[in-house]
């Protein structure tokens, strides 16, 4: 078995008895690598794989800050995965967004208003009306926006394949809005929709909110997806 799977089948196993969890520390190096049976060097190498898949995080120095902490960040790994597929042709971005908005759709049909964290959704709204803010900064708004709304169905995968499929096409997003012909104007009607949005899922409820956000995000894929005139 490789040290990767060694780590792995551990971790996993005492996550399952609930002798670790997550924010626990991992055992230092050293004791790691004997109750393994492995030697240091593949051991760095395996938990450098799992740190790159989000399960730990690693931090050099002394204290309680210090050491491999086990976190949980699922979106990182389908993310790097999904970006993976892409590069190798195997996925195509339309296929992400058809697969995204299944997703945010049902999510937001499902989604109870009372469960939204409603100061931290409008807190993204009034950054993105900052009127220097850059396309990179913009389009990581929106997709916080996006993933915080889904959070409200209370379904932590359904968070996590979303955030998953944002990273995964986010470079190639960012290329196709600079090539729009007048990104400010765009901006300003994402800007709206957003607001749109929430007010219907805060006063109307999920199916409202579902078809404005449909809408949304296929008015927005049409638009940079369009054929631009030739230089």
């Amino acid at each position: 078995m490789r040290a990767y799977d060694t780590v792995m089948a551990w971790v996993t196993s005492r996550l399952r008895s609930g002798e670790l969890s997550i924010g626990d520390h991992l055992p230092s190096e050293r004791a790691l690598a004997e109750e393994l049976g492995v030697s240091r060097n593949s051991l760095r190498e395996a938990l450098r794989v799992l740190e790159a898949m989000g399960m730990l995080q690693s931090a050099t120095g002394s204290g309680p800050r210090s050491g491999t902490v086990l976190t949980a960040a699922p979106e990182q790994a389908l993310g790097l995965a999904l970006s993976l597929q892409l590069a190798s042709s195997q996925v195509a971005p339309e296929h992400v967004f058809r697969v995204r908005l299944l997703l945010e759709c049902a999510a937001m049909r499902s989604s109870d208003p009372a469960t939204l964290d409603l100061e931290h959704v409008r807190g993204i709204l009034e950054q993105m009306d900052q009127p220097d803010l850059s396309i990179e900064g913009f389009l990581l708004l929106d997709a916080q926006f996006h993933v915080a709304l889904s959070r409200a169905a209370s379904n932590p995968l359904l968070s996590a394949l979303m955030g998953a499929l944002r990273r995964a096409i986010s470079d190639h997003t960012v290329e196709l809005s600079r090539s729009l012909p007048d990104w400010p104007a765009t901006a300003r009607r994402l800007r709206r929709e957003h607001a749109e949005i929430l007010e219907a899922l805060l006063s109307a409820g999920g199916d409202e909110a579902a078809g404005l956000l449909e809408r949304h995000i296929v008015g927005y894929y049409e638009e940079t997806h369009r054929p631009r005139p030739e230089m």
